[in-house]
């Protein structure tokens, strides 16, 4: 599923102008609705830890979504209402940090960028029938869970998988090595890559995160004698990994999962020793086609350019007030039912039906590439 060239989503992004497709309107009264106190979507982002740049973009993001909503008379004549807690990309801290939103009496939760976080917090919102609409994590052990409250608007690891398949076999990888931290998200992306690769994948290493020295592991990797260095992992380690691998001599190609999509990955890396880094990933705000109006509305509030996952959080939150007003409420079930039923709306990867399973039809993947030191986009793969 790629972005569509169509103006109006680049007026429904800049303008906020979120018209229901079932004709209740998100920003009128509904009769029989609740009419009493704010709307309140939670957010579980990374506010702390290694992976803390990524958490200002996603509720940057949802900020002005919920601005944006709430100058046009919010949904159902009642306002929205943002609260973020920090999961640090950290099970534990994650698991605390759902519950807190829980007990605040959060309505919709729209956050999630780390799978190994954000797991742990499925059965908690889901006994909670608080429906989660996850704008970055993507590990298909989400999917497995096949839980009725989680819909995905990320592409699927499984997607990305089939991404980076289609990638390397075009730029004619004969040997591969994949590379991933043990996370669910980053271990379930390499060995998917590993069983589409078939023979060519000459070996799966694990690393382990948070160290400084990965000079071991690139050992076991270079013995293998690859053409091909898939990274799946986040951007701390793999820009050292980046890094450790050119010092070490090597000079064969290297990619990254979306996790690694991150300016700090050339600043780690070294310029260049970034530089020609492949990425497999989802639209970012300066790949998406016709965003340039949105892209000035942020820049313009926050006085900072959007980054990755800042267009996916901006569309959870379009969804979550699409799906209440839908609901006529914010009754968990019946917002789960109004996001099932969703035909059509417009979102910046493309006009959204979910699947059976609650994920994209299609992942919208693109390969990016590292010129200049930041990444741009290489290629479309949708």
């Amino acid at each position: 599923m790629r972005a569509i060239p169509l103006k109006s989503i680049a007026a429904v992004a800049a303008l906020g102008l979120l018209a229901s497709g079932c004709g209740q309107g998100l920003l009128g009264q509904e009769s029989g609705g609740e009419q009493h106190g704010p709307i309140v979507l939670g957010m579980l982002i990374p506010q702390s830890g290694s992976e803390a740049s990524i958490g200002p973009y996603m509720s940057n993001a949802a900020r002005l979504a919920v601005d944006e909503i709430n100058a046009k008379g919010g949904v159902l004549g009642r306002k929205l209402e943002l609260k973020t807690a920090d999961d640090a990309c950290d099970a534990q801290s994650a698991t605390a940090a759902a519950n807190k939103l829980v007990t605040e009496g959060v309505h919709v939760s729209v956050g999630g960028y780390c799978s190994g976080a954000t797991l742990p917090t499925l059965p908690i919102f889901g006994k909670a029938t608080i429906p989660m609409i996850i704008p970055a994590a993507n590990s298909q052990e989400l999917v497995d869970q096949k839980l009725e409250h989680v819909f995905m608007i990320n592409g699927t690891g499984a997607q990305q998988a089939e991404a980076a398949q289609k990638w390397i076999a075009g730029q004619g990888g004969q040997r591969v090595a994949l590379m991933h931290d043990n996370t669910s998200y980053s271990k379930d992306i390499a060995l998917r890559t590993q069983s589409s690769l078939g023979a060519a994948a000459v070996t799966v290493e694990a690393v382990t995160p948070k160290e400084s020295d990965y000079s071991a592991n690139i050992t076991n990797v270079l013995a293998k004698k690859p053409d091909f260095v898939y990274w799946t992992g986040y951007f701390q380690e793999g820009g050292l990994i980046v890094r450790q691998l050119r010092q070490a001599g090597y000079k064969g190609s290297i990619m990254v999962g979306d996790g690694s999509v991150s300016p700090k990955l050339a600043e780690i890396a070294g310029g260049e020793a970034a530089e020609g880094v492949y990425a497999t990933m989802t639209q970012t705000p300066d790949t998406l086609e016709g965003a340039k109006g949105w892209i000035e509305a942020y820049k313009k509030k926050f006085n900072a350019e959007p980054g990755p996952y800042s267009n996916q959080a901006y569309d959870a939150v379009r969804l979550a007030a699409e799906a209440v007003g839908r609901a006529g409420g914010t009754d968990g079930a019946k917002v789960i039912a109004a996001l099932e039923a969703i035909d059509g709306f417009p979102m910046f990867s493309g006009p959204l039906k979910f699947t059976p399973e609650h994920t994209l039809a299609g992942g919208g993947f693109q390969i990016l590439v590292v010129k200049d030191g930041a990444f741009a986009l290489q290629d479309s793969l949708s």
